[in-house]
């Protein structure tokens, strides 16, 4: 019997033309049968609903693979990777149905793009058909697209460390936005990590939801000593990296409900807390066990009830010592923050007391 040339999935009132359905996406493991392209789009086609609630009508990037993922595939780093086979798609391509939408975001750069906005489930389906596994939502709506409305921890296991290690400082954060009024929705990473995330009102700019970010670790570091914001991975040694650029403009993370390029088809899961706490292997959340998971609704729901002020945690930021962090290499150098070399190769006598280069 020959392979399908195309099929058809159904979302919403919409028909998503699917081509090469049969084409395999990901292998079989041993925890789950080889996954097609159909079934892919079919599975956004079922969390469509629930997964707009996190995504809706914000600025996303696609990731994706249009062959499908295998190990050994690597994922471009940027525009001079031309090997990869797998790559962030942040401007809409062109040929896009009419029905989906985009919003304009501005880059570090100050270059802009206009990026797939999902305003209904389609939209996921219709990325799903063009190689897309994970998406990659801006923490802004499109009403206001310079005001973060969420607060991304990212909890990002380094070697030596584990999923249980995850798990413990995930709770130490639980509890400390607790202590300051604020409510964190943890999920995982469908990898090792977990990502916690905190409504707030969109009121600050993304460089103050970085010091936040800033502040809430370096309390965790007086909690936890299995917690770090150090940028350079050698001083980072066996504790979770809390990756506070990613509350920066352009920097974002996998989204809920969104599949991961990993053996198995992964999912990255909202949980409560109490589910949490009992999850040995996060690979138990994947592409095949989450329409039976969401039967008992979403971990999510209440998320936009209420939005939260970071004032206690920009207290923190002002109060606990440490001052500014270094900022990823694609943005300017800013003010009071330290030089952007890696520790063990850096000479004294080569900087000044701003952490500015002296040229010879």
């Amino acid at each position: 019997m020959g392979r399908s040339a195309s099929a058809t999935v159904s979302v919403g009132e919409r028909d998503v033309r699917v081509s090469s359905p049969d084409r395999v996406v990901y292998e079989a493991t041993e925890r789950t049968p080889a996954i097609s392209k159909l079934q892919v789009c079919e599975y956004f086609a079922a969390v469509g609903e629930v997964m707009l609630r996190s995504i809706g009508q914000r600025p996303t990037a696609m990731e994706r693979w249009p062959s499908g993922w295998r190990e050994g595939m690597r994922l471009a780093t940027g525009p001079q990777d031309r090997d990869a086979d797998g790559f962030y798609q942040k401007r809409l391509p062109k040929g896009a149905p009419d029905y989906i939408e985009t919003v304009t975001i501005t880059f570090p750069s100050r270059r802009t793009a206009d990026e797939l906005c999902p305003t209904e489930p389609a939209a996921l389906v219709w990325a799903a058909q063009m190689g897309a596994l994970t998406f990659h939502p801006w923490p802004v709506r499109r009403p206001d697209v310079d005001h973060p409305d969420e607060l991304r921890i990212d909890l990002d296991p380094q070697p030596g460390t584990s999923f249980a290690d995850a798990k413990r400082v995930a709770a130490v954060a639980r509890d400390l936005l607790a202590e300051l009024g604020l409510r964190g929705y943890p999920k995982t990473s469908g990898n090792r990590g977990v990502h916690i995330y905190v409504r707030i009102a969109p009121r600050w700019t993304f460089d103050e939801v970085r010091h936040a970010a800033i502040g809430l670790g370096r309390e965790l570091e007086r909690r936890d000593g299995g917690v770090t914001t150090a940028w350079w991975k050698e001083e980072r040694g066996t504790r979770l990296f809390l990756d506070y650029n990613q509350n920066l403009r352009d920097r974002t993370i996998a989204s809920a409900w969104s599949l991961r390029a990993r053996p198995g088809a992964p999912v990255s899961t909202p949980v409560t807390w109490e589910r949490l706490a009992e999850i040995d292997d996060p690979r138990e959340f994947n592409l095949t066990t989450i329409p039976q998971y969401l039967t008992d609704g979403d971990p999510w729901a209440d998320m936009d009830d209420q939005a939260y002020s970071l004032d206690p945690l920009l207290e923190l930021w002002e109060t606990l010592p440490g001052g500014e962090l270094n900022w990823p290499p694609d943005y300017p150098k800013q003010q009071g923050e330290p030089p952007r070399v890696q520790p063990s190769k850096k000479v004294a006598e080569h900087w000044d007391e701003h952490g500015n280069r002296i040229e010879p």
